[in-house]
């Protein structure tokens, strides 16, 4: 799209904003409920324990993770302190990256899936973070 073809939505750029921020929340935090369900439903939080221990990690760090996530993506969902839970999401991609994704390499379709996923949400958060949650949020209610 141009220039000429954005000026042509309806609605300001502040609305266009808001909007991107709405959609950019809720699917982060659709996605860190998602992974959050995997771990307690099909991974069971002992087994994502003895997973974390297996690749070097504490055991109970999985049960802080599940809780991140699971929280983290309920709060962004609804928009309150986005741009807080934003930034404190970040440090558990990173640690994704770094512990359980690195070896597989950068393509998350590799074997044992690479960190490009990861990597990306990482960019993604923050961004999230630099624009906030918008208008439709808890953080903007009134």
């Amino acid at each position: 799209m141009t220039t000429n073809t954005l000026a042509a939505l309806p609605g300001t750029a502040a609305d266009r904003t808001d909007l991107a921020a709405l959609i950019l929340r809720v699917t982060n935090g659709v996605f860190f409920i998602i992974h959050a369900l995997l771990k307690i439903v099909v991974f069971t939080p002992a087994g994502t324990a003895g997973f974390f221990e297996s690749i070097g990690l504490p055991g109970p760090l999985a049960y802080l993770v599940i809780a991140a996530e699971l929280f983290g993506g309920i709060a962004l969902i609804v928009g309150f302190k986005t741009r807080l839970v934003s930034l404190a999401l970040v440090p558990v991609l990173l640690g994704a990256i770094f512990t359980a994704h690195w070896s597989a390499g950068f393509i998350f379709s590799n074997q044992g899936g690479g960190w490009e996923y990861p990597a990306y949400w990482a960019v993604a958060l923050i961004v999230q973070a630099l624009i906030g949650s918008g208008l439709y949020s808890l953080d903007n209610r009134e």
